[in-house]
């Protein structure tokens, strides 16, 4: 095994700052905004285009908002989001530093849209612990499509065999495994070092950092 492919929400991103609940617990009493509005009218109808790449963000956004919450606008509706769902997961992070350390890669492999994928790598500073980011927007594949995995591989030009996913989606492990990859299940109980042990055979030890 050569590279580590890391899933983010729910993996290495846990909601929100001071607690891990949903980005959207309080959204109704922070921005007047109920939840299961936005589900019907944004989230339903429009995010498989969106977080496949197919449109952006702010092309529907705008005009959902200007129907079920006009006193809001996008920049604050999107501001208020990845602020809110921006939860570290630090330990995990740490952990990842000793692995590069010892000379494996670290990538993210993730369904996300553009802006939310800009922001994870500037602002939350994502980037700073990674070699590479693959995600699906940038791909036009989601997980867990084979394509999606087909797209990694060729990208980071090492055999399926030597990629490992950790992901907190059962459906995406499975789908990895079935491309040729391992994969983990993420369920934050167990440490990854635990974890990767089995595909590990013949590497060095993670330094602790």
């Amino acid at each position: 095994m050569r590279a580590l492919m890391m899933d983010v929400d729910g993996v290495l991103v846990r909601g929100r700052p001071d607690d891990g609940r949903p980005w959207s617990t309080r959204l109704e009493a922070d921005l007047g905004l109920r939840p299961d509005d936005l589900q019907r009218r944004f989230f339903a109808p429009h995010w498989d285009d969106i977080v496949l790449g197919r449109a952006g963000l702010l092309d529907h956004l705008p005009l959902v908002l200007k129907e079920i919450a006009p006193h809001l606008t996008p920049q604050q509706l999107t501001a208020y989001w990845f602020e809110q769902d921006s939860r570290l997961d630090d330990a995990l992070l740490r952990d990842l530093a000793g692995f590069r350390a010892a000379g494996m890669a670290v990538h993210l492999a993730t369904n996300q849209e553009h802006m939310r994928a800009q922001h994870l790598m500037e602002k939350v500073g994502l980037a700073d612990h990674i070699d590479g980011f693959h995600y699906s927007a940038a791909l036009g594949y989601r997980k867990p499509s084979p394509d999606f995995f087909r797209c990694v591989t060729a990208r980071v030009g090492l055999a399926p065999r030597n990629l490992v996913l950790v992901d907190d989606t059962i459906e995406n492990v499975r789908a990895a495994r079935a491309t040729g990859w391992h994969a983990i299940h993420w369920t934050g109980e167990h440490p990854l070092a635990a974890l990767l042990k089995p595909h590990l055979a013949g590497r060095p030890a993670a330094r602790r950092s």
